[in-house]
């Protein structure tokens, strides 16, 4: 049974891929809901027309459903409280927009952009910060009919209390002072009558009930606006919870240039749902005791608002590699194919002929080192085709001569031409090969060295007894006899 009263909700606007951070303050907002025993609530903020991509909706409800993420209500599974597109609720926030004209607390601004912009130099020039002058602010209702009346282009502004204090309270940083006299009159309805996030977000989150408000502290700024807005209406605010930045490892601000900040470019890279989560969810949250490995269930009971902090989450991809490595572990060799299928075949290395097994041998001495499943095809590329290319001085261990290593790889070919094909498992293959080379007083290195890069042709690669048994007896011996000539 939910609790009617908890109520949260994520509003991306469709403006293209799912950013990492809204990303995760859609996992916050979900983790919230569900520990609270709540509903979560999906809205579509689209009024920023310019900027909607089309297909936007299906690619974000795609990636959210990917890595878990579920909502009681939204566009595609109703609810009580819709439309949840805000392009299908212009008419409501019309009403609200008039109910705060006829209480003065917003305004008709005719300013054209040219004078805005003017206005906006002359105040860089001056080194003031930039804020509406209130030209229009004080005009009278008859200059206001009349300009409406001669079809003059307007916004509606809202109208900050001049010079008083504004307090606000954050769930994480407490109680917070703001003065208005550092608020801008911004805009609430645009000339061709759509409403800016400032109106619409406070007007959508009160009539959907939404009790708590999970956002990035880049909107620290707009509390203030948002309190006074609630006020005019003479509304109870949700609380708010503003997550705190996430910086780069050095630093900076998160930037297209210097990495993804997509979760689809994470996705098509072969990152796991599961290592998304498990990262976003430490990405400003702490828990009580040390463990950082989770899954969504165990994420559901144990995170709490008490666990999150306000400073700066760094994005350490290194991080995130670690959490891959570890899923994809997890993974049966099976269900790990299916998952490693579309990236072997992309380079060809796999079609519906290639032999199932053959592939999970592949995967089972390679996931080790594989840390996304884009990867599979450069780790792996070798198993699968017996045209590589190397160069012959990677043969040679140390201090030996080509020909010393060519004479090596002859007397390792006749022991491993006589063991038989029934025993040739991993193990049986190690205690084989060593076994020889300690009767014979060898150093394992002037064998095994040449002998792995005869299967491999790679400076680094699982060890030769995996190579030996994932390429078979007849492959593997045709390789090292190559290497011989």
């Amino acid at each position: 049974m939910k609790n009617k009263d908890i109520r949260l909700r994520f509003a991306p606007s469709p403006t293209g891929f799912l950013h990492i951070g809204n990303m995760r303050s859609a996992l916050f907002g979900y983790l919230l809901s569900q520990s609270l025993g709540g509903s979560f609530i999906l809205r579509i903020e689209d009024t920023d027309q310019k900027r909607e991509v089309e297909g936007a909706v299906d690619s974000l409800l795609d990636v959210l459903d990917w890595v878990g993420i579920k909502f009681d209500e939204g566009p595609h599974v109703g609810g009580d409280y819709g439309p949840y597109i805000q392009s299908q609720r212009l008419d409501i926030y019309q009403k609200y927009t008039q109910e705060l004209l006829d209480k003065g607390q917003a305004y008709h601004c005719f300013c054209s952009s040219e004078r805005l912009e003017e206005m906006r130099q002359k105040q860089a020039a001056e080194k003031k910060p930039p804020k509406y002058d209130e030209y229009c602010r004080h005009l009278s209702r008859e200059a206001v009919e009349e300009k409406i009346k001669q079809g003059e282009s307007y916004v509606i502004r809202q109208k900050i209390p001049s010079n008083s204090c504004v307090e606000v309270y954050d769930e994480l940083r407490g109680k917070i002072v703001f003065n208005t006299r550092d608020l801008d009159d911004q805009v609430l309805m645009k000339s061709n009558g759509v409403p800016t996030y400032q109106l619409a977000s406070v007007v959508d989150d009160h009539l959907m009930k939404i009790s708590h408000v999970t956002r990035g502290d880049e909107w620290l700024a707009s509390f203030p606006k948002n309190i006074l807005l609630y006020q005019s209406f003479g509304w109870a605010s949700p609380k708010f919870i503003h997550l705190p930045l996430i910086l780069n490892k050095g630093g900076g601000k998160l930037s297209k240039r210097q990495g993804d900040v997509f979760v689809e470019d994470y996705r098509r890279k072969g990152y796991l749902p599961e290592a998304i989560i498990n990262f976003c969810a430490l990405l400003g949250w702490r828990p009580q005791d040390e463990q950082e490995l989770f899954t969504l269930d165990e994420l559901k009971e144990k995170f709490s608002i008490e666990g999150l902090g306000v400073s700066p989450a760094v994005l350490d991809l290194e991080k995130l590699d670690y959490l891959n490595g570890y899923y994809i572990r997890q993974k049966s060799l099976e269900g790990l194919r299916k998952l490693c299928y579309p990236y072997l075949s992309q380079e060809g290395l796999v079609n519906n002929e290639t032999d199932k097994d053959f592939i999970e041998k592949v995967l089972l001495i390679s996931r080790e080192r594989l840390k996304r499943l884009e990867d599979i095809a450069s780790l792996s590329f070798y198993l699968f085709r017996d045209d590589f290319v190397y160069e012959e001085e990677l043969l040679i261990w140390k201090d030996l001569s080509l020909d010393q290593v060519k004479n090596n790889l002859k007397e390792i070919y006749q022991v491993i031409d006589s063991i038989n094909e029934n025993a040739w498992q991993i193990e049986s293959l190690e205690k084989k090969i060593l076994s020889y080379l300690k009767d014979k007083g060898y150093k394992n290195g002037d064998f095994l060295w040449p002998l792995r890069v005869a299967l491999s042709g790679q400076k680094n690669s699982p060890s030769p007894f995996e190579l030996l048994w994932a390429l078979g007896k007849e492959r593997s011996l045709k390789r090292i006899e190559r290497a011989m000539i």
